[in-house]
């Protein structure tokens, strides 16, 4: 999903050099969005042309049914980044409620901690898909900490670059007195970066992945603080699974593997996951 994302790429890198590390040949279909009925004929279409396992995200409950009847039929699947949990295939990515409680607490510590106050904007790439809906969950959880904050959204603010900046420019446009904006998806952080170095750097930013723009919006001062989540290791851990379950003659049983969490402010970097 999300053609040309960097954070999706450092996957794609992830999986490419795990097909190296093992002697087989990846290939990769990318989407520009993230609908789960391209998803699915994405790997509909692998095996039909004769792939031994498939890895993809699901963005989708909706792939759930196709890709249980792949794996019925003897095809090992494995998920990462986005999951479904009816899907009979384990799941490489984050903890991910327990990252959004990481990542509110994060900002409502930079606010001043319980005696916080003020306003918090939530925005959301993708709505409705349950690893984003589980750190929103976390994000809102820690932010209660502080009952002088108010909370609007999480509002819809699209995963293009381009439609994501956009979105959070009209959101700031409309509270402008907004003392912080979280976003839950790759593209966020640098967005919010480049809004607040055109706002005076008033506000506190937040979001997701350890990408270069990300990054430099951290080292840049204009964003405070981002969370990884791996994604190397969300590439290659699947490719493993899928590996080990076709040397077995089998499908790969499912599971949970935390890819585990990245914090990352200008001062410092904390291996969250231990």
């Amino acid at each position: 999903h999300a053609q040309g994302d960097p954070f999706v790429q450092q996957i794609v890198d992830g999986a490419q050099a795990a097909a190296k590390d093992l002697g087989v040949t990846l290939e990769v279909s990318q989407q520009a969005g993230g609908t789960p009925e391209g998803q699915l004929k994405a790997v509909q279409d692998f095996v039909n042309a004769g792939a031994k396992g498939v890895a993809t995200s699901v963005p989708g409950e909706s792939m759930a049914k196709g890709l249980n009847e792949l794996i019925a039929s003897g095809v090992p699947i494995v998920q990462f980044n986005l999951l479904a949990t009816s899907v009979n295939a384990p799941y490489v990515g984050e903890k991910s409620t327990q990252s959004g409680r990481i990542l509110g607490k994060a900002i409502v510590d930079k606010l001043g901690g319980a005696a916080a106050t003020g306003t918090v904007i939530i925005g959301n790439c993708f709505p409705g898909f349950p690893v984003l809906e589980n750190r929103a969950k976390g994000v809102e959880e820690s932010l209660k900490a502080a009952p002088g904050l108010k909370v609007l959204g999480p509002f819809d603010v699209k995963v293009s670059a381009v439609e994501n900046y956009n979105h959070w420019e009209q959101l700031y446009a409309a509270n402008p007195d907004a003392k912080a904006l979280i976003g839950l998806c790759a593209p966020d952080v640098a967005s919010l970066g480049k809004l607040n170095a055109a706002n005076g750097d008033k506000f506190i930013a937040g979001g997701y992945d350890l990408t270069a723009q990300n990054l430099a919006a951290i080292k840049g001062g204009h964003a405070y603080v981002t969370l990884g989540q791996s994604a190397f290791v969300q590439g290659y851990l699947p490719i493993v699974l899928l590996v080990n379950a076709i040397k077995a003659g089998k499908v790969a049983n499912p599971g949970f593997y935390n890819a585990g969490t990245q914090v990352v402010t200008a001062a410092s970097v904390d291996m969250a996951n231990g």
